[in-house]
């Protein structure tokens, strides 16, 4: 069944070219890197700072923040591969190839050195970035969600107590993080109705779903609601295990690291000090996981003032 908002916005409406121009000083560009063609949009001046979102869904996610941190620096913000209009190969999925992409498109555009941040499968991307490609990170922000490790292979299947990410004492249940990784299945199942389980996620996850606004779920919808689309952004799922292995070679950062957290605060807490001796980790109050719509003004200068 077609979710009922599809009749409200154009098809061209929700294009990448039509949404640009709601951000005035933003251009939409591509760039064939590491093999694959990205898409990425960009903006302001200053120090090159780097935003990569995450699943479910596109670099819409930080189209409030874009303005705010355009004010101090030259904002690119990543499609990452699988994502919205970039490419959807069958591999390269695990977050180091993935942070090989960005390495590559970094230096595409005539950057040595940058920041980096990112939420969600984003935020696995950034911190896979600053690891493998350390001479090229200036600075890192992780937005509430860290990268995978074999802590994973411990959440419950079951959940028991209060089922919500947002609650006071929530119970984590992140049952999709397993069902994105049935390989096919999900394709046949979604295809024509991935918003059954994108306003699941945006309703479990946040504290105010409202701000999710029924125009960003119909962007998100539009990315996402295919077959390559369901397929490619399991594939940032489906790589775990590898993902989980190459953490097991990462050291400690000489860099100076600052995780965000709303939902994922007492996570960040736990699994980011043995990677970072220099290490800010601040809790957004009153927001889920998607601190980018929920608390943008908050996030945005929590940045603004690390990378200052």
């Amino acid at each position: 069944m077609e979710r009922a908002i599809d009749a409200n916005y154009s098809k061209d409406a929700l294009k990448d070219e039509e949404l640009v121009k709601l951000l005035p000083g933003f251009t939409n560009k591509n760039a064939v890197v590491n093999g694959v063609n990205i898409h990425y949009v960009e903006g302001g001046q200053g120090e090159p700072l780097i935003l990569i979102p995450g699943w479910p869904q596109t670099w819409w996610a930080f189209h409030q923040m874009m303005p705010l941190l355009a004010e101090k620096f030259h904002v690119i913000v990543v499609d990452m591969r699988g994502m919205g209009t970039s490419d959807k190969p069958e591999t390269g999925y695990d977050k180091k190839t993935m942070a090989k992409d960005i390495f590559e498109l970094i230096h595409h555009i005539g950057y040595g050195k940058v920041n980096i941040a990112g939420h969600d499968i984003g935020a696995q991307v950034a911190f896979s970035f600053a690891m493998n490609h350390s001479e090229a990170t200036a600075k890192l922000i992780i937005l509430d969600t860290p990268h995978p490790n074999a802590g994973m292979y411990y959440i419950p299947l079951i959940a028991a107590g209060n089922n919500s990410l947002s609650s006071e004492q929530p119970q984590n249940h992140m049952w999709w993080m397993a069902f994105n990784q049935v390989k096919g299945l999900p394709e046949q199942l979604l295809t024509g109705r991935s918003n059954l389980v994108h306003d699941y996620v945006f309703k479990y996850a946040s504290v105010n779903e409202e701000s999710i606004s029924e125009f960003d779920r119909a962007v998100y919808l539009a990315a996402y609601d295919n077959a390559d689309g369901i397929r490619a952004g399991n594939g940032w799922y489906q790589t775990f295990a590898q993902d989980i292995e190459d953490s097991q070679s990462y050291g400690q950062l000489n860099i100076p690291v600052l995780g965000i957290g709303g939902s994922g605060y007492e996570l960040l807490q736990r699994e980011l000090p043995p990677y970072a001796a220099d290490l800010k980790v601040v809790k957004i109050e009153e927001s889920g996981h998607f601190i980018l719509e929920e608390k943008p003004q908050e996030t945005a200068s929590l940045m603004i003032e690390f990378l200052k």
